[in-house]
C-alpha cells in the first residue's frame, strides 16, 4: 500500500504517455501494468529522464481514440518479467489526476501536455465527507469475507488516511469496477461527489451480494432436497429389487418411470401432470387394470420426441435440383416451395404456412409432399383422411373410455420421432361428419399457426407443440373442405398434365422406376415415343399419370415373363404390339364428332379426374312447347337449359325464327352417358347452341367447343376449370374454343402446346356465340330483312 503523502511533488508540463486499454490507474494506488518489450525501451528511457514520471491515459477498445481526456500521472517504481515472451510488468504508483492532451506519435513514444487536476471540496462539506467515508468503511466491513471485500491490512490502513479524496481513490483502486464506472470516478474532481459515487457502488455490491446469498441458499436447499429424494429412491429401488428378485428392480415400476421423466426436458405444466401420473403407480397392485392403463399412457408420453429436431437442409440450388429430379413441370408449385425454404432460412424457423395441394388424382400431390420431406431432410408422415367421420381420430379419446387411444396426429409425431416432420393430410376433402363429431372442425386447432403451439389431444390431457410441423393437405376439389379449414390453407393447384408433359414424365421417371422394379435393368429395352403416346391416347384417359404408370407396368410384366422364360435380351415395344400386350384399346383416339350434326354441340366439362368433352343433344318434335331434360342433370344445369331457351324465345326474330317455331314444338335436351350425374352452369352456352341448331336446322362445326354460363339477357359469364377443359379439347383434336371474355386472363396459365394447337375466341354475349357457330344463318337473316334487324356488334376477341 502506498504511503499517505501530504503533498504531491511538482510535475513536468510535458510527459511521455502510455495509452492503457480498458483499465484505470487511480492516484496513490499501486498498479501493475503489462508493457511490450523491447518496444517500450525508448518510452521508459524518456520517463526516466523526466524523473521516472509517466502519464497514463485510459482508452476504450473498439472505439475512436480521443486525444484529450482525463488520466493520471504515475511514478515508475520497478520493472519485472511477466513470464510471457515479449511482455514485461511495470509497477507504478498513481500520483495525481491530470488533464492530458496527446500529441503526435513519433515512433513508439508519444508525448502529452499535462495539467494537474487537484481535488476540490468546500470547507462546509467536510462533515458530509466524513460521514460518507464512515459509510464507505462500514460497507467495506459488510463486504468482508466475500469476493468483493478488501484485505484486512488494507482496511486497517484506510483508517489512518485523513484526506477523504485519497480514501475514495484508494478504495476505488481495490474494487473490481467496470471500465466506464472507474472512468467516472477518475474524472470527478469534487471529493463529495466522488464519495457519493463510490458509496453507490458499494451499496449496489451489497444488494447483489444479498441476492446472491439468497440464491445460493435456495440452491443448497434444492440440492439437499434432491439428494434426499435420490437416497430415498435408491432405497426404494433396492427394496423393489429384493421383492422382484432381479438386479436393478422393475424398469416398468415407479423408479424406472421417474428416471425416464428426469431425462426429459419438459415445460413445468407437462412435468407436473406426469409426476402425478408416476406417483399413482405405487397406489395400485401389480395386477390392477388401472396400473396397466397408467403404464400404457406413460409409455406413449415418454416415447414422444420431446425436443428432438432434425436440421433442415435449406440450400435453395440443391433443393431446386432435387425437386426437378422428383417431379416434372409444376413450376408455380416448386417456386412457392422454394420461397417457403427461403423464408425459413432467413427467419430461422417454420414460417407457419399451411399448404393444400389441389388437383386431379395421379398428378403427384402425395409424392410431392414426400419429395419436400426429402429435400428438407425431414421425416415424412402421411395420414389419410378419406372416410374419417370420428372426431376422436384427430383429437384422441379421453382416458376414461375403455381402449382409449391418442389421435392420429400424435401417433404420427411419435412414429416420426421428431417434432418437425413433414405431415401430409391426404384427401382432406373426403372427410365427413356424423353423430361422432366433425373431424374438419377438430383439425382447425392443429392447422392454425396461432393455436397449434398448444394443441391438446384428449388422451394426453396437456398441450403439445405442433408449431414446428410442416402440414400439407391434399384434395381433389375444394368443394368438400370445411370453409373455416379452407380459410387456414394456402391453395396450390396441381393441374392435369399435357401429352408432352406426360411423355416426358414417362420417359424420365415412370419408365426408369418400373424397369428397376421389374428387374429388367440387365436387358436392352426400348419403348419409342409413339408407343407411349398411343398408350396414353388409346388405353388411358386421365389428368394424372397413375393409369399411364399401370399401363407401363403391364407392358413390362409381359417383357419380364419372356425374359424369365429365356427369350432374347433386347426388346423394342412398338405401337402395333400394344394390342397383343394390353388387349383391345379402351378409347378411340378421335372422340370428337365425326361430322357436323344438327342439334348437337360440343361442350367442355370439368371432373375430378380432369377435363372431358360433353356432347349436348337437342331435338324438336311436334307438340306444345314443352322442354324435357334428361341425362342425370343437376339443378344448376337444368336451370341453365331453361335460361338458354328463354333467351332464344326472346330473340327469335334475330335468327329468322317465329314464335310458332317454338310454341308448336316439344324440345328435348339430352346429355349422353345418362348414368353419370352432371351439374354446373358452364354448359349454358352449349345448350343454347344445340337448341338454336335444332330450331334453325343449321349444324355447329364439329371442331368447335363451347364453355360458358348464360344469363337471361344473353351475357356469357366466366367458368372454372378452364385448363383441364382445354386439355381435353386438345386431346380430342378440336381446333376452336368459344370461351367467356371474363376468363381471358387465364390464357397465360395455359400450356404452350394447347395455345399453339387451338384458337381461342373470347365472347361477351350469346349474339357473338351464335354468329361464330352459325355464320351461314347470319347471312340468311340479312337476305330477309323483314324478319328483323339487329344492331351492329363488335367482332369477338380472338387469340391464337
Amino acid at each position: 500500500m502506498a504511503k499517505d503523502t501530504a503533498q504531491s511533488p511538482a510535475l513536468p508540463a510535458r510527459l511521455p504517455v502510455w495509452e492503457l486499454d480498458e483499465r484505470v490507474v487511480f492516484p496513490l494506488a499501486l498498479s501493475t501494468i503489462p508493457i511490450p518489450v523491447p518496444e517500450s525501451k525508448e518510452l521508459l528511457e524518456e520517463a526516466h529522464a523526466q524523473g521516472d514520471y509517466l502519464a497514463i491515459f485510459p482508452t476504450s477498445k473498439g472505439q475512436r481514440k480521443h486525444t484529450t481526456g482525463n488520466g493520471v500521472v504515475a511514478l515508475l517504481l520497478r520493472m519485472a518479467p511477466s513470464g510471457n515472451p515479449g511482455v514485461g510488468l511495470v509497477l507504478v504508483q498513481g500520483v495525481v489526476r491530470a488533464r492530458l492532451t496527446l500529441g503526435r506519435r513519433r515512433g513508439f513514444v508519444r508525448w502529452a501536455k499535462v495539467e494537474g487536476v487537484p481535488d476540490h471540496m468546500e470547507p462546509s462539506a467536510r462533515l458530509t465527507a466524513s460521514a460518507l467515508v464512515r459509510g464507505i468503511l462500514q460497507r467495506l466491513d459488510d463486504l468482508s469475507g466475500t469476493a468483493k471485500g478488501v484485505a484486512s491490512e488494507v482496511r486497517a490502513f484506510l483508517t489512518t488516511v485523513e484526506d477523504p479524496g485519497r480514501v475514495a481513490d484508494l478504495v476505488a483502486a481495490q474494487l473490481d469496477l467496470s471500465f466506464d464506472r472507474a472512468c467516472r470516478l477518475l474524472e470527478e474532481p469534487d471529493v463529495v461527489k466522488r464519495l457519493n459515487l463510490l458509496l453507490d457502488e458499494l451499496s449496489m455490491e451489497l444488494e447483489i451480494q444479498a441476492i446472491q446469498d439468497k440464491l445460493n441458499k435456495q440452491t443448497r436447499d434444492e440440492m439437499d432436497k434432491r439428494q434426499r429424494e435420490y437416497f430415498l429412491r435408491q432405497q426404494l429401488e433396492t427394496i423393489q429389487a429384493e421383492l422382484s428378485g432381479a438386479e436393478g428392480g422393475d424398469p416398468s415400476g415407479e423408479v424406472g418411470y421417474r428416471k425416464r421423466l428426469e431425462s426429459l426436458t419438459l415445460v413445468p405444466e407437462v412435468r407436473t401432470v406426469l409426476e402425478k401420473e408416476v406417483a399413482k403407480l405405487s397406489r395400485f397392485g401389480p395386477f390392477s387394470e388401472e396400473l396397466s392403463q397408467i403404464r400404457s399412457y406413460l409409455d406413449l408420453v415418454f416415447d414422444l420426441p420431446w425436443g428432438v429436431l432434425t436440421t433442415d437442409q435449406l440450400d435453395l440450388v440443391k433443393a431446386q435440383k432435387s425437386l426437378d429430379q422428383e417431379h416434372y413441370g409444376l413450376k408455380k408449385v416448386k417456386e412457392r416451395i422454394l420461397e417457403y425454404m427461403a423464408v425459413s432460412k432467413l427467419k430461422g424457423g417454420n414460417p407457419g404456412t399451411l399448404f393444400c395441394f389441389v388437383g386431379p388424382p395421379g398428378v403427384g400431390k402425395t409424392s410431392l409432399g414426400r419429395a419436400i420431406a426429402r429435400t428438407l431432410d425431414r421425416k415424412f408422415v402421411r395420414m389419410s383422411l378419406g372416410g374419417v367421420r370420428d372426431e376422436a381420430e384427430i383429437r384422441g379419446h379421453r382416458r376414461t373410455y375403455i381402449g382409449a387411444m391418442p389421435g392420429r396426429i400424435i401417433q404420427g409425431i411419435k412414429n416420426a420421432g421428431t417434432m418437425n416432420s413433414v405431415f401430409v393430410l391426404d384427401e382432406v376433402d373426403k372427410m365427413g361428419s356424423d353423430w361422432r363429431g366433425d373431424p374438419s372442425s377438430a383439425l382447425l386447432e392443429a392447422l392454425d399457426p396461432e393455436q397449434n403451439r398448444e394443441f391438446v389431444d384428449h388422451y394426453l390431457g396437456f398441450p403439445f407443440d405442433l408449431s414446428r410441423v410442416m402440414f400439407i393437405a391434399t384434395a381433389n376439389t375444394l368443394d368438400g373442405i370445411h370453409p373455416a379449414l379452407l380459410d387456414r390453407l394456402e391453395i396450390l393447384e396441381l393441374p392435369g398434365y399435357t401429352e408432352e408433359e406426360k411423355l416426358a414424365i414417362a420417359k424420365h421417371h415412370l419408365l426408369r422406376k418400373q424397369v428397376e422394379a421389374h428387374g429388367l435393368g440387365i436387358i436392352d429395352l426400348a419403348i419409342p415415343d409413339d408407343t407411349i403416346l398411343s398408350l396414353m391416347r388409346r388405353y388411358t384417359r386421365e389428368a394424372g399419370v397413375r393409369g399411364l404408370e399401370r399401363g407401363i407396368e403391364a407392358l413390362l410384366r409381359k417383357v419380364a415373363r419372356k425374359v424369365a422364360a429365356g427369350s432374347k435380351s433386347s426388346f423394342t415395344i412398338r405401337t402395333r404390339d400394344l394390342t397383343s400386350f394390353l388387349g383391345l384399346p379402351r378409347f378411340f383416339e378421335d372422340e370428337r364428332l365425326r361430322r357436323d350434326t344438327v342439334g348437337v354441340a360440343t361442350g367442355l366439362a370439368w371432373t375430378e379426374t380432369g377435363g372431358e368433352l360433353l356432347f349436348i343433344e337437342a331435338t324438336g318434335t311436334p307438340g306444345s312447347g314443352v322442354l324435357t331434360l334428361t341425362g342425370q342433370m343437376g339443378e344448376v344445369m337444368r336451370e341453365s337449359a331453361q335460361a338458354a331457351l328463354t333467351y332464344i324465345k326472346e330473340h327469335l326474330a334475330h335468327w329468322g325464327l317465329e314464335s310458332k317455331d317454338v310454341s308448336k314444338k316439344d324440345l328435348h335436351i339430352h346429355v349422353p352417358e345418362g348414368a353419370i350425374p352432371k351439374d354446373g352452369p358452364s354448359a349454358g352456352i352449349t345448350m343454347a347452341v344445340a337448341l338454336l341448331s335444332t330450331l334453325t336446322g343449321k349444324a355447329a362445326p364439329r371442331t368447335m367447343a363451347f364453355s360458358g354460363e348464360i344469363t337471361l339477357r344473353g351475357k356469357v359469364l366466366p367458368v372454372g376449370g378452364l385448363r383441364e377443359k382445354l386439355l381435353a379439347a386438345q386431346r380430342a383434336g378440336l381446333k376452336t374454343a368459344i370461351l367467356p371474355y371474363g376468363n381471358r386472363n387465364e390464357r397465360r396459365d395455359l400450356p404452350a402446346s394447347v395455345a399453339k394447337a387451338m384458337e381461342f375466341v373470347w365472347v361477351k354475349d350469346m349474339a357473338e356465340v351464335f354468329r361464330l357457330a352459325f355464320p351461314g344463318l347470319e347471312k340468311a337473316r340479312k337476305r330477309h330483312p323483314t324478319v328483323g334487324v339487329s344492331k351492329k356488334r363488335k367482332r369477338p376477341h380472338t387469340s391464337k
